[in-house]
């Protein structure tokens, strides 16, 4: 659904969308969310200003119940037309909504919940605030990787090593939701023993003492855009004018045609899945494999993208 907004909002020239969620639907998703066993990011409030895929939603109604808005639209003559899924009970928000007046019994009301997702903002901006002090510490940006020091995560609580490892892996993957939980708890957990794992379409490489976080070829083997355009949501190139010329990974065949890729001091798979410039199935450039050819590969928002995202993710 959100989706289509998106390309409905785009369709029509909208820079901004505005939602009609109100304070029922704030509570709503609490309960849904507990039912979920959430943890403090789930239970958090809706956002009022949110942006997705460069359209920006709005919620200007969340201080609202259902009810006063619709005292409100009726006052001033004003129709609404009501989504015949409303009252579907298959859908659990249905079911939850007609379990709030129970709820309300006991002292379970919407402005309560509303409170509580307040609550949970406030710490999960705590939370973060301390994420972002130990990203400061521990993590370097290195061509689009991200290298952290093992070290830093062990002298921190378990939950703040794994909001950083959640950060990271959205900041490089784009995504809009995370990995599931139980994936990224496993992973900090198993980080300081070595090895390898991939989760979310990032390659996460750990020698006991950094780990790094790249690009999964696979996720990106078939990502191919124009060189006026962003790749993988991270990548712009400036260079020469060439007429059909495309970014895409840079893969074996294209690793091979760059013997100083090495003097990056980045692994092979950093290589393996680092952007490139082809024409046809000619290799233009490659600069972070050391073959720039008059290109520049610049990461969106630079490294301190990285550390403003951890906080407005």
């Amino acid at each position: 659904r959100r989706a289509l907004l998106v390309d409905w909002a785009k369709n029509q020239a909208l820079d901004a969308v505005a939602l009609g969620h109100t304070a029922n639907d704030q509570a709503e998703t609490v309960v849904m969310r507990l039912a979920r066993s959430a943890g403090v990011d789930g239970l958090a409030a809706m956002q009022p200003v949110t942006a997705v895929s460069g359209v920006t939603f709005l919620r200007p109604l969340l201080a609202l119940t259902r009810d006063a808005l619709q005292a409100f639209l009726q006052r001033n003559g004003v129709g609404w037309i009501e989504d015949p899924s409303n009252i579907d009970e298959r859908f659990d928000r249905v079911r939850v909504r007609n379990a709030m007046a129970a709820l309300a019994d006991v002292g379970i009301t919407v402005r309560s919940l509303n409170d509580v997702a307040s609550n949970m903002t406030a710490a999960r901006d705590a939370l973060d605030a301390f994420v972002l002090q130990t990203a400061k510490r521990a993590v370097t940006v290195d061509g689009g990787d991200l290298v952290i020091e093992i070290n830093e995560l062990r002298e921190c609580p378990f939950e703040i090593a794994r909001r950083l490892l959640v950060r990271s892996l959205v900041w490089m993957n784009g995504d809009e939701y995370p990995p599931r939980r139980d994936s990224i708890q496993k992973i900090v957990s198993e980080l300081s023993g070595g090895g390898t794992s991939t989760l979310a379409g990032c390659l996460i490489l750990s020698d006991g003492i950094q780990t790094r976080i790249t690009r999964e070829f696979s996720a990106v083997r078939n990502t191919i855009c124009s060189t006026e355009e962003i790749w993988d949501g991270r990548w712009e190139f400036s260079g020469p004018k060439v007429d059909g010329a495309v970014i895409r990974v840079l893969g074996e065949d294209g690793l091979k045609q760059c013997p100083d890729w090495r003097a990056s001091g980045r692994p092979y798979a950093s290589a393996l899945a680092s952007p490139s410039v082809w024409a046809g199935g000619e290799l233009l450039a490659a600069p972070l494999a050391g073959e720039e050819n008059g290109w520049q590969a610049n990461l969106v928002g630079g490294a301190e993208g990285y550390f403003s995202a951890i906080i407005s993710h």
